[in-house]
């Protein structure tokens, strides 16, 4: 009988001093959180996605009606026709008088070939020099009338790319591959630019972010490995965790850690990434043991 009382109390001794073992900080987990938000106007066509889904990266889940902007390219693409026969026609001209030039220089050099062995006259010399000089002058007034007929073509060409971005950012495609947190709008509403549409993050590697003193600063480095310990009904759960971030800077420790007293100590926030094996979630507390 004796010997089970000595039992009892050891094991109590080793329970409470279990349980007065103390985590070397404490903190939240947290992840970064990304907004998709609208780039265009118009009606929800379609958003495949639903809160809790894991969605890849560069995976079209929706799109906004494009119908509109597609008959504004359309207009362009005519207007641009248009412009461009114009200025088919100026190069047609031109082409002519290039001919025309080339014709008048060849008669210029046999007539003044001619000329120099006086079987020529200086009129017919002056007669021929001036339709070569008329006939430049025409090429340069040609040229000058299709400068803004490009130009002109040009605009359009720089519209219709603007209204392809356009059309390209009605597609709404998934940035990272993460877990769809919340869903903001549906199919058939109406949206505008910067309007929310989902929240997603990735889950698969969340941040733990606690709060140290400076004097446990020289304990720690930038990828050290540390545990990390969360509730699990009566018992609690252990992880690896490493740490990826130390603050440069001292703070005040957050209100909503510990005691009064150690909330107005000063104190450097670290992140520590654990992997995620399903029971981690935003806002979750956990504790960790660096030795």
């Amino acid at each position: 009988m004796k010997n089970i009382a000595l039992l009892v109390l050891a094991m109590f001794i080793i329970s409470c001093n279990k349980n007065n073992e103390k985590a070397d900080a404490y903190g939240n987990f947290e992840t970064t959180e990304i907004t998709v938000s609208s780039e265009s106007n118009g009606k929800i066509e379609f958003l495949n996605l639903e809160e809790g889904d894991v969605v890849e990266k560069g995976k079209t889940v929706g799109l906004i009606d494009t119908l509109q902007l597609y008959y504004t390219k359309m207009q362009l693409i005519a207007s641009q026709k248009t412009v461009s026969s114009k200025s088919g026609n100026v190069l047609s001209q031109k082409q002519v008088l290039q001919e025309q030039l080339k014709t008048a220089k060849i008669e210029q050099t046999r007539i003044k070939n001619m000329f120099s062995e006086n079987a020529a006259t200086k009129r017919q010399v002056d007669e021929i020099n001036g339709k070569v000089k008329v006939i430049e002058e025409q090429i340069k007034g040609v040229g000058t009338q299709n400068a803004p007929i490009k130009n002109e073509a040009n605009s359009f060409s720089v519209q219709i790319e603007k209204i392809n971005d356009q059309i390209k950012k009605c597609n709404l495609v998934n940035p990272i591959k993460g877990t769809v947190l919340t869903k903001y709008a549906e199919p058939n509403e109406v949206t505008t630019f910067g309007k929310p549409l989902y929240k997603i993050a990735n889950l698969e590697e969340m941040n733990l972010r606690v709060y140290i003193s400076e004097t446990q600063l020289s304990s720690i480095k930038i990828g050290q490995q540390v545990k990390v310990k969360i509730d699990d009904f009566e018992q609690t759960k252990e992880y690896i965790g490493n740490i990826i971030w130390i603050s440069s800077q001292a703070e005040f420790t957050p209100k909503i850690i510990q005691t009064k007293e150690e909330r107005a100590n000063l104190v450097y926030a670290v992140k520590i990434r654990v992997k995620n094996d399903g029971s981690l979630k935003i806002g979750m507390p956990a504790e960790i043991w660096i030795k």
